[in-house]
Order: C-alpha cells, then sequence, then structure tokens
C-alpha cells in the first residue's frame, strides 16, 4: 500500500468518522491492538532506516548514489505524508471513545501519534544536516510537509463538525477557520458538492507530489486494514467509490486476503 493510498484512506475516514464518533459504533479491540502492532513495526523501521540514512558509510554512498537518495526520498515522504492519516484516525477514535466513554481507542491511537511525530522530528534533522540528500530534495521534501499539515489541519476541519478535535490538527487555528468554512459552503446553493472537490483536490495536489517508492507498504496495508477493522461491516464497502476503490485496493495487497475476509464478516483474523 503505497503512502499516497494512506492519504486517501484518511479522506475516506474523514468521510465516515463521524458514524464512530455519534452513533455508538464499539471499535473492536483486536482492530486497535493491530493498528497499534503495525504501527509500531512501521515506526520501528523509520527508526533503524533514519538511522542508517544519517550515517551511511561514504563507499556505500559513493558505489549507489541514486538508491541512497531514493531509499532517502521514500522513507521521509511516507512519514510525512502518513501523519494525515494518523492524524485524523487520532481524532476520530479519541472523540469516538469520549462519546461513548471508553478508553479502548483512545490511548493507542494518541500513542502511535506522538511517536509518528518523533518520527517527523528526527526525518526534518537529517534533512536539516544536509549529508543525506541535496539540498533542492531536502526543499521538495520541506515543501511536501507544508502541504500535509495543511491537507491534515482542512480534514480534521471537516471533522470538527462532529466533535471538537481541533487538537490533533498541526495548526488548531487553521483547523477551525476550515471548519467554519466549510460549514458556510454547507450551506450555499451547491455545498453539497463541497466534499468530493476537496477529495480530489487531495489527490491531485498530494499524489503527484511523492514518489513510486513506499518502503514500508505490507505495514502500510495492515494499518489500513487494522483501520477500516474500526467501522461497521458495509458501511464503506457500501459507500459507493470510496468503499470500492478501497476493498479492490487492499484486496490485491499480498498475504492480506484473510483479514480482509474477517472485516468483510465480521469475525476478526484469529476468532474460531
Amino acid at each position: 500500500m503505497h503512502a499516497r493510498e494512506l492519504v486517501e484512506l484518511a479522506a475516506s475516514v474523514t468521510v465516515h468518522g463521524p458514524v464512530l464518533i455519534r452513533d455508538g459504533w464499539p471499535i473492536p479491540e483486536w482492530s486497535i491492538e493491530e493498528y497499534w502492532a503495525a504501527s509500531k513495526s512501521r515506526l520501528d523501521r523509520w527508526g533503524r532506516a533514519l538511522k542508517q540514512l544519517s550515517t551511511p558509510p561514504a563507499e556505500q554512498r559513493a558505489a549507489a548514489p541514486a538508491a541512497h537518495v531514493a531509499l532517502t526520498r521514500g522513507v521521509v515522504e511516507e512519514i510525512f505524508s502518513g501523519e494525515v492519516l494518523t492524524r485524523v484516525w487520532a481524532a476520530v477514535a479519541s472523540a469516538a471513545d469520549r462519546e461513548q466513554g471508553e478508553t479502548v481507542a483512545e490511548p493507542i491511537a494518541r500513542s502511535v501519534l506522538v511517536n509518528h511525530r518523533e518520527a517527523r522530528h528526527r526525518a526534518l534533522t537529517l534533512l536539516v544536516a544536509g549529508s543525506a540528500v541535496s539540498p533542492a530534495l531536502a526543499e521538495k521534501l520541506n515543501r511536501l510537509l507544508r502541504h500535509v499539515d495543511r491537507w491534515s489541519d482542512l480534514l480534521i476541519g471537516y471533522l470538527i463538525g462532529a466533535a471538537d478535535v481541533a487538537e490533533f490538527a498541526a495548526n488548531p487555528d487553521r483547523a477551525r477557520d476550515f471548519a467554519e468554512d466549510i460549514r458556510h459552503r454547507g450551506t450555499l446553493s451547491g455545498g453539497r458538492r463541497v466534499w468530493p472537490l476537496i477529495h480530489a483536490s487531495l489527490r491531485s495536489a498530494l499524489g503527484a507530489r511523492l514518489g513510486p517508492a513506499s518502503p514500508n507498504a505490507d505495514l502500510n496495508a495492515r494499518i489500513g486494514l487494522s483501520i477500516l477493522g474500526c467501522f461497521p461491516p458495509g458501511l464503506i464497502e457500501g459507500a459507493g467509490c470510496l468503499g470500492s476503490f478501497w476493498l479492490d485496493r487492499l484486496a490485491r495487497t499480498a498475504d492480506q486476503a484473510e483479514g480482509l475476509l474477517g472485516i468483510l464478516t465480521g469475525n476478526p483474523p484469529g476468532d474460531a
């Protein structure tokens, strides 16, 4: 599962998140545990990769400079763009727990976000050091991060209509401004078309900025499945193009068919 698909999944979660927040649908503990396990594994991989990239042997960098740059770009882009989904899911999970008076999803979702932000900081340190990438690539990745933060705030702004989740935005004030703008546009003629336009713009704006490599596609898929498993069976797959898109993409991910079947039938992996 490529990093750009995580961004699109974040948009799908934003659309359907209010169902978990308002309707009291219980979030399965197995899904949250899988989210933690897959996220922890990805964080560990990022940590090892960033350490390696920050102090690569000179002969290694000289022997395969293109491979070194490609790996650096892939890891950093995955960290930056993946933060959109991490923020959105932390917002939805925490609001759902608060609404239901539970502490099932919020602690884990918050912990993953805290650790993801630490990975972001380490990636930025790598770029500032200047030894891993060229100034041009460093600037390109910094621009990506600015766009990622803005889109995170827009999606969080959309969720603010269902719950006060501004704290999960990169810039809470900007997220509240987006929320107000979305509410206003929703009252205008044609306001119901606002979200499809936002989603299309998101796919175009961020998708075109990401390279072909996504070093942890397997863990990205596990994270995506774990989040989909938190929603009522039939909700996302019955939600038009968004649902069919995700089920098709995840069904074709290697070694994920069993997990997907469990989500569709309501029987999580490992159940008798």
